[in-house]
């Protein structure tokens, strides 16, 4: 039984992602279809990456990732089928993937498309629809798809690290207004070489320890922790951080004269 995720900058209220499923479900009987996330704003790559990425990582070898992000950025006639870690990946060839990777797969082929038929979301989906019912039915990946494409990567967004400091970029602001920053445990630690920390953030706001839970501080006080995929996140305890700070994540609008931030800085001392 084929297990496949979808996530998505389609949204909830569109008719697309229940024709979508049920779209794949006639061409892949059995399947189970799980979503990550249809809330993705549109063609934010970052919030993409991030989503995709702290969520894949907890699916079974073999699970189908079908990734219906920015699907119409350029006009070429082939989608991307990728093998990488045991997963496989389904998107447009658009440089998303690379991000969600943070690197190359170890495997990728591209999936033609009729070049005479205008594209549209669901023709995409049913020739993925198509792949993963080959695919899942035991054919192999290079019979499936061309190993000779232009790949196209892009990076994934990285902090700047300097010798005192670490800035990151805001990536995502979840439904509690939590912050999450693209700045993982393992860059801290690294940078921090034990010394002591100050986390600035809209230029006069500080935290200078990490917490283990929100509960660790009173109702209504800043917090920092690691999150559970790993990377930093300022919180307020039953608060809403990013509307308190006015805090925006990467790549969101921000309308003229608003006065938001996207950075935070971590300071080594």
């Amino acid at each position: 039984m084929a297990l496949i995720t979808l996530t998505s900058d389609i949204g909830s209220p569109d008719y697309l992602v229940g024709a979508i499923k049920a779209q794949l479900l006639r061409l892949v009987p059995n399947a189970q279809i799980i979503d990550i996330s249809h809330a993705i704003p549109p063609f934010n790559y970052p919030q993409a990456s991030y989503v995709c990425r702290s969520a894949i990582r907890h699916f079974p070898s073999h699970t189908f990732h079908v990734i219906l992000v920015d699907l119409f950025a350029n006009p070429s006639n082939h989608l991307v089928l990728a093998f990488h870690q045991n997963q496989y990946f389904l998107c447009a060839n658009n440089g998303l993937l690379s991000m969600v990777l943070e690197g190359t797969p170890e495997m990728v082929v591209g999936i033609s498309m009729d070049p005479t038929i205008t594209k549209t979301t669901l023709q995409i989906t049913e020739s993925m629809g198509i792949v993963i019912n080959k695919l899942d039915q035991g054919t192999s990946i290079k019979e499936v798809g061309a190993e000779e494409i232009n790949f196209v990567e892009k990076k994934h967004l990285q902090p700047i690290i300097e010798q005192q400091f670490i800035e990151g970029q805001i990536i995502f602001i979840d439904s509690f207004e939590n912050v999450i920053v693209n700045i993982n445990r393992e860059q801290f630690e690294e940078n921090r070489k034990g010394r002591g920390f100050k986390i600035v953030f809209r230029g006069d706001e500080t935290i200078d320890q990490l917490s283990e839970s929100y509960a660790d501080v009173a109702e209504g006080e800043k917090l920092a922790l690691f999150n559970s995929a790993g990377y930093l996140e300022i919180a307020i305890n039953k608060g809403n951080a990013a509307g308190l700070f006015g805090l925006k994540g990467y790549s969101e609008k921000i309308r003229q004269g608003q006065l938001a931030y996207q950075t935070v800085r971590v300071y080594f001392q």
